[in-house]
């Protein structure tokens, strides 16, 4: 069956060169952004009740703008001026670079991964005698605990905001010839919000394994997914299939 209408469980991207823009351009396809699931702060009381006082920590780790984002929020909400000395250490150029929308990034002491969190193994290790402060969601993928204990470190999770299912409801009556998911937090929204939802000739797009895992687990027949060698990106793969699909 042809391939027409695309919704992608994500915000629509800022770019205007994005790689769905190509799609959309190249084989006439309607593609629309919708957030599955969308992230809500926790308040300071909450983060208190989680005995985090933020003055004992001298290193922070930032997994994603999100973090970064409720960090700096949750120290304007305790009224603690996060000093010149503390230390950043980010997942991703990505994340270092989004952390300049709060700190003078020449005049601070950022230290940057490559692209996944084990790539921060060899920069954790040479400060050992920090405390480490990791402010994340309350869904976080065991890498990064286990990867934080596996060196021994002095680190505290603090949950400074939660990922939560988005309401759907508009869009039950609305038909897409494919679906696009990126975690199992996608998964999950969509059989919250449609519990009663039945594939059919509806087809399925999945990034990453634990995504592939929910999906499965949910009972969802997958026709599409990535990362593979030949797609390393859902685009890359939508397109690889849509020119199969289209030609038919």
């Amino acid at each position: 069956m042809k391939v027409k209408t695309i919704l992608v469980s994500q915000p629509e991207p800022k770019t205007e060169n994005s790689p769905y823009s190509r799609i959309i351009d190249k084989e006439k396809v309607k593609v629309d952004f919708r957030p599955f699931i969308h992230v809500e702060g926790v308040d300071a009381k909450n983060v208190r009740q989680q005995k985090i006082d933020l003055n004992n920590y001298t290193a922070i780790i930032l997994t994603s703008r999100n973090a970064v984002d409720h960090f700096f929020r949750i120290a304007d909400e305790m009224r603690f001026k996060v000093p010149d000395s503390m230390k950043y250490f980010c997942q991703s150029e990505a994340v270092a670079y989004y952390l300049q929308k709060y700190v003078v990034y020449r005049k601070r002491k950022i230290y940057v991964g490559k692209m996944y969190f084990p790539d921060l193994t060899p920069i954790l290790k040479k400060y050992k005698d920090e405390k480490f402060l990791l402010p994340s969601s309350d869904v976080l993928k065991p890498i990064v605990p286990e990867t934080l204990d596996s060196l021994g470190l002095n680190w505290t999770r603090g949950i400074f905001y939660k990922t939560v299912v988005s309401d759907l409801s508009d869009l039950r009556d609305v038909y897409y010839d494919v679906l696009v998911f990126f975690s199992p937090s996608g998964i999950e929204s969509l059989l919250k919000n449609f519990p009663d939802f039945e594939q059919n000739n509806t087809r399925i797009a999945v990034y990453g394994n634990s995504t592939i895992k929910a999906a499965t687990d949910a009972g969802l027949r997958i026709d599409i997914q990535a990362p593979t060698p030949e797609t390393p990106s859902i685009t890359m793969a939508l397109q690889k299939y849509i020119n199969t699909a289209n030609k038919k």
